[in-house]
């Protein structure tokens, strides 16, 4: 059996793309003021400037709209540095999920999204999704230095990588730990190390 896209997450144009930018627009909002709990698909309709009918009809309830945002996301999210030099694209990796957790809006929205996945399998779903796209666009960078002789033969480019932003999320959700350019240097220079003396393998 086929399987099917998630509510809403359809990539359909015109007027329909529009009406999905505004209420995705509008939830993104709404997710970083109020969390996921305040995410009202009635209240998001009214911000959009769109019929309620049309939100219940289209996304149903509060996890497939959190889905389709994380859709949205990875599919405008940067591409990698491509500096040459593993080392700085490790430190950009870092520097950049530091930038984006560390942002008014996109800290907040980060964290509701993850409360998001934790309560609803669509949600969940769409956030493993999210990241896998974003390690696998970053791990070209390892890939690059494996075949430039920068790292050993069987490094696990997608685990360096992950291993890079783990210890930025454990601060934001555990410890509280200040996140800053030096603390996203820790962790893409801990992540080098681990990759150069072969302990991060396929």
């Amino acid at each position: 059996m086929t399987a099917q896209p998630p509510p809403g997450a359809v990539r359909p144009g015109g007027r329909t793309a529009r009406i999905r930018e505004a209420v995705l627009q509008a939830a993104g909002d709404t997710l970083a003021e109020k969390g996921f709990y305040g995410l009202d698909l009635g209240e998001v309709a009214r911000l959009a400037g769109v019929g309620k009918t049309t939100v219940y009809r289209r996304w149903g309830s509060p996890g497939a709209l959190a889905a389709d945002l994380l859709e949205q996301m990875a599919d405008s999210s940067l591409p990698r540095s491509r500096h040459g030099d593993v080392e700085w694209d490790l430190r950009d990796n870092a520097r950049l999920v530091v930038k984006t957790l560390t942002d008014p809006r996109q800290g907040r929205l980060f964290k509701a999204l993850i409360a998001a996945s934790l309560c609803d399998e669509q949600a969940a779903a769409a956030l493993h999704r999210f990241y896998a796209v974003r390690i696998d666009e970053w791990a070209g960078c390892v890939t690059d230095a494996i075949e430039r002789g920068d790292l050993p033969p069987g490094t696990d480019p997608r685990r360096v990588i992950a291993a890079v932003s783990a210890p930025l999320y454990y601060a934001l959700l555990n410890t509280g730990e200040p996140l800053d350019d030096d603390a996203a240097d820790r962790a893409a220079a801990a992540a080098l190390a681990a990759a150069r003396g072969g302990v991060i393998a396929a």
